[in-house]
């Protein structure tokens, strides 16, 4: 049984691989871990080489993979005396002036579930030619790769190629994005790789009791009166709102709208794509200083008039007495928030699954017109064209 269906029944809606893919995450976790752990002696010497005071960070990415690394520089940025930013793969292709300084001691950090995205290969080769001290990780699920292909070709690059069960079968990405997320947390902060294994095994235990029961929750928002969803989080936590708004597009193939927003900014202007069937979905904190603020939103909207509906994911930290607030929680003692957040992670794809179900579209496929992609197809590069400065 998957989140209430047999796998026949699974397949007959044309969600065999999601289910499964977002079923078997907690597992993957625990083998990722084992994997980094694995690989320890090699990512320190890889650290104290090229990860250094001046050095820059860049995380790439596109779509799911990009949020990524808006989601981890948050918490990487805090951790090395690097300068760490996220930097999309499609912006660094098409605008490469805005991150090419050819003087700076460059790590280039690809996430890439296939490998194989014209973007991925762009960014790569854009920065290998342009820059005077380029280094490259690839963190990916797909060993043959065109990415991690050439990658190799330079032993100083660092390859890291994650369990073959994460290179997800289904259009949407969800084991390989949870699995990179967590592979890169441990890349970069392989200090405290034994520590961190206790919050691994925190997020596993708690996962799979996500899966197991609490995803009825999820399921009883869910009725016909929505229509659109609204997720709202800061710092590390807006970054996250990004992927899940984009997982519920995807898997409904755009039959429900999603927005995202931080918690501040839904007031200035976006605060108007909620109607009366919209679920807001807020994304806590762990940090009691932005939960005030989060509270403060939180009584405005179940004040505010309509048959909209509100629903916030929150840990054991953060707790929220509205009557008409849903509490979707995350039971893990002492996890820091960059970890906590695989559980808000499992329960906004069990909404986009449910949500894609109940629109009729079939979650491994959800666009069989072609006009969207598992891998983007159309993108000609012409990074041969760029000159530099």
């Amino acid at each position: 049984m998957i989140l209430g269906y047999e796998e026949e029944k699974w397949k007959k809606l044309g969600g065999e691989f999601t289910a499964r893919e977002i079923m078997q995450q907690p597992e993957v976790w625990l083998k990722t871990y084992e994997l980094v752990k694995a690989l320890e002696p090699q990512i320190k010497a890889f650290h104290t080489q090229y990860i250094q005071e001046g050095s820059r960070i860049i995380f790439a990415g596109a779509g799911s993979s990009d949020y990524i690394g808006t989601i981890i520089s948050h918490t990487i940025g805090k951790k090395l005396k690097a300068q760490v930013m996220a930097v999309a793969t499609t912006d660094i292709v098409s605008n490469p002036e805005d991150c090419i300084d050819r003087d700076q001691k460059t790590v280039l950090v690809s996430f890439a579930r296939s490998g194989n995205s014209p973007e991925s290969v762009g960014a790569f080769r854009l920065l290998q030619k342009h820059l005077k001290d380029i280094r490259h990780v690839v963190i990916t699920c797909n060993k043959d790769g065109n990415l991690a292909q050439i990658a190799r070709k330079d032993k100083d690059n660092f390859v890291l190629v994650l369990p073959e069960e994460t290179n997800d079968i289904g259009f949407a990405m969800t084991s390989s994005f949870s699995s990179m997320l967590l592979a890169a947390l441990l890349f970069f902060d392989i200090r405290h790789i034994d520590q961190n294994k206790t919050y691994v095994e925190a997020i596993s235990r708690e996962g799979k009791l996500i899966l197991d029961t609490r995803w009825k929750q999820v399921k009883a928002l869910l009725t016909e009166n929505v229509e659109r969803v609204i997720y709202l989080g800061s710092g590390c936590l807006r970054g996250l709102a990004k992927e899940l708004a984009l997982k519920n597009m995807e898997l409904t193939n755009g039959a429900i709208p999603a927005m995202h927003e931080s918690i501040l900014g839904f007031r200035h202007g976006p605060k108007t794509f909620m109607n009366n069937h919209a679920l807001v979905l807020v994304l806590a904190s762990t940090d009691p200083y932005v939960n005030q603020y989060e509270k403060d939103l939180i009584d405005e909207i179940v004040r505010d008039s309509g048959s909209h509906k509100l629903a916030v994911f929150r840990g054991n930290q953060a707790d929220y007495h509205e009557p008409q607030c849903v509490q979707l929680t995350v039971e893990t003692e002492a996890v820091p928030e960059a970890y906590m957040l695989f559980g808000y992670l499992l329960y906004g794809q069990i909404l986009a699954l449910f949500n894609s179900v109940r629109m009729g579209v079939t979650p491994d496929n959800p666009c069989p017109g072609g006009s969207v992609n598992r891998v983007v197809k159309g993108v000609i590069l012409y990074d041969e064209c760029y000159t530099g400065r």
